[in-house]
Parts: C-alpha cells; sequence; structure tokens
C-alpha cells in the first residue's frame, strides 16, 4: 500500500478536538511535518498549553482513527508540541519568592482571612514586596476584603507563557478564584478541580519578585492543603485561633498537619484572634469572651512562640466590609497591633531561615 499525507490528513479530520468540537485539522492542530517513510508514520500535534488535559486522549483518537481508516499496519509515531511554555515543576513554581508564609487555623470563623490580610498590608507597609494569594477556593474573602471584586485581571505573555497578571492594593499583589466566579453563586467543583485551579493561580501567575507570599489557606486540612505542600516549599506556617477550648482543639490538628514527618513545615506562631473585647468607649477596659490567654497556654505547651493577640474591636469588621484593612491606619490602636504581628513574623522567619534548613515540597509516591 502506497502511503501518501492526504490520507493520513483525512483520517485526522474525522477526530475532534474535545476543547473546541473542531476537527485537528480545522484546529490547525497537525503541523506541516507528516513524514512517511514505508509504512511509518510520524507527525506533530500542536496543543495550546503543555499542561491541556486533553494531549492523552486525542493522541490516542489519533493513532487509532489512522489505523481504522488507512490501514492497521501502519506504525504511527505522534510528537506533541505546546505553544505556550510548559508550567515550572513543582517546588520551582515561584523563583522570584523569598519565603512562603501559609495563615492557618484548624476551624472556621477565627479571623484567618482577616489576619492574612493586615499580615500582608502591614509587611508591604514595612517595605516589604508582598504577594497574598486567596487559596480559599470555596470561599474566598481576598477580593471584598480589599474592595477590588469587579478587579479586571488581565494575561500577559513572559518568557512563552500566558501569565494572569495579580491585582494590587496597597502595596499587595492579590489574586482570588473570587476574581473568576460568580460571587452570589456557590462553586460546586470536585477535589481535583479546586486543587487545578489553584495551581493555576500559583504557577500561572506573574508574582515577580516577593520577600513574602501569603497564603489565605482553607480552615481544617483538606485537598487545598495537600496541593500547598505539593506545590511549595512553605518556609513556615502562622497558626490562628480564637482562645477558647473548642478552637483550640482545632488549632492542635492544624499545628499537627504541618508538624507530620512527611510534611515538616515549621511553626512560625500562633495568634491569638478575638483575644479580648475593647469597647471603643472603654478603650482600656478588657472583657474576655472566649477565655483569657488559651492560645497563650498552648503556645507555651506545644514550644511555638505567641505571635500576637488581636483583640475584638469594631473597626476590625467595618475595615473588612468596607474593603479597608485595619493595617492600612498603621498608627492607630489595632493597626499598630497588626504592626507588631507582622514585626513578629519577619524576626521568627528570619530565625527559622538561619537556624533550619529549606522546606521541602511533599511527595506523594503510589505503589
Amino acid at each position: 500500500m502506497a502511503l501518501y499525507p492526504k490520507l493520513i490528513t483525512d483520517a485526522l479530520e474525522k477526530v475532534h478536538y474535545p476543547g473546541n468540537g473542531k476537527n485537528l485539522v480545522e484546529a490547525n492542530m497537525v503541523e506541516d511535518d507528516i513524514r512517511i517513510d514505508g509504512m511509518n508514520v510520524s507527525f506533530s500535534l500542536i496543543f495550546e498549553k503543555s499542561t491541556d488535559p486533553f494531549i492523552k486522549s486525542v493522541v490516542k483518537s489519533a493513532e487509532s482513527t489512522i489505523h481504522a481508516f488507512v490501514s492497521k499496519d501502519i506504525n504511527v509515531a505522534i510528537s506533541v508540541k505546546s505553544l505556550q511554555a510548559a508550567r515550572p515543576e513543582p517546588g520551582k513554581m515561584l523563583p522570584g519568592v523569598k519565603n512562603v508564609i501559609a495563615v492557618s487555623s484548624g476551624k472556621g470563623g477565627v479571623g484567618k482571612s482577616t489576619v492574612a490580610a493586615n499580615l500582608a498590608v502591614a509587611l508591604a507597609q514595612m517595605g516589604y514586596k508582598v504577594g497574598l494569594l486567596d487559596a480559599d477556593i470555596f470561599g474566598p474573602s481576598v477580593p471584598k476584603m480589599f474592595h477590588v471584586e469587579g478587579a479586571q485581571i488581565f494575561m500577559e505573555k513572559k518568557d512563552g507563557r500566558e501569565l494572569i497578571i495579580p491585582a494590587e492594593k496597597y502595596g499587595v499583589k492579590l489574586l482570588s478564584i473570587g476574581f473568576f466566579v460568580n460571587p452570589d453563586t456557590a462553586t460546586l467543583w470536585r477535589g481535583g478541580m479546586a486543587s487545578n485551579a489553584l495551581k493555576q493561580l500559583i504557577a500561572d501567575a506573574d508574582w515577580g519578585d516577593l520577600d513574602y507570599f501569603v497564603l489565605d489557606t482553607p480552615p481544617g486540612t483538606s485537598d487545598i492543603h495537600l496541593t500547598l505542600l505539593q506545590s511549595l516549599a512553605i518556609t513556615g506556617a502562622v497558626i490562628i485561633s480564637t482562645p477558647q477550648n473548642v478552637a483550640l482543639a482545632d488549632a492542635r490538628k492544624g499545628i499537627d498537619m504541618y508538624q507530620n514527618d512527611k510534611v515538616n513545615v515549621p511553626i512560625l506562631g500562633l495568634v491569638e484572634n478575638m483575644a479580648w473585647f475593647t469597647p471603643a468607649e472603654l478603650p482600656e477596659n478588657r472583657y474576655y469572651i472566649f477565655g483569657k490567654e488559651g492560645v497563650k497556654r498552648l503556645a507555651e505547651e506545644m514550644n511555638v512562640p505567641l505571635l500576637g493577640q488581636i483583640p475584638i474591636v469594631q473597626s476590625i469588621c467595618n475595615s473588612g466590609d468596607e474593603g479597608e484593612p485595619v493595617a492600612v491606619h498603621a498608627d492607630s490602636l489595632i493597626g499598630s497591633a497588626f504592626r507588631n504581628l507582622a514585626e513578629a513574623v519577619v524576626r521568627e522567619t528570619e530565625r527559622r531561615n538561619v537556624e533550619q534548613k529549606p522546606t521541602e515540597i511533599v511527595k506523594i509516591t503510589t505503589k
């Protein structure tokens, strides 16, 4: 049987790319390099990205279609090319970032996102280059807390890749899944979809050079945390809790997750949020609504630093709702509390970097 390129392209017209429904020839995915040597056929298929989820299925479909419509005796060799450079491998996704800080909590409702947002702003005000990633895929809050809900997020080509350009406010680079989904609609994604979206926000964005990359993680322990641990070498974790026993029990689980011998992420310290209530009209008074110094005692028990105690004041809630983190006002009482927290985080991060080896990403092996 005599083979020629038209036989091959005719067969490939019967193969459709799931991403747009067009056949491979119509979609210009067949490179003009069909090589024929007897019964050996080789050519290249072009995909937009090296991470295209349909690569394997399309290649297999192309091979089987050529066998079915041309000849089952043909030896088919298909190479894959991509228009966009490959995503950096895990552990090397953020080459310009010096420190990755995971802000975590064992349970929801303890003010983790508030602390993460204000920590990022306070660090920026101290002169550091800062990025804040809203890693809470199912409950993003960063867009509202920075009043950038309607921000237009653009893509830019850099080093052969299309990269997301983060929003920026108060000197902090920001990204959140909240920029890309309807804020009034629940995000009904399986774990794999959420993890893939998170990887895009990390590796397919132009974060540039940063001194601190703050991760606002979801509450608890989940697929999202595992994705972060497998993708980034996290410098250290900051654990947020309120003082009451039910929150402390979950905080212990959060600490244990990072201290697990397969994870080994250093705990930079604990933050006691909602430590006491101070009325605006009685600034010297303290009312311990959720118990007194529970997180301080936990820090002593776990032998980790207490990085700060943040009181409940009306201005924190108002500032978050209005999209202006209270840390913007560094000279205010509560603003100075977040400034002190940021200074403690810097101090513990620098000490950790001197005394301990760099963190390695978590590697999952299958037998």
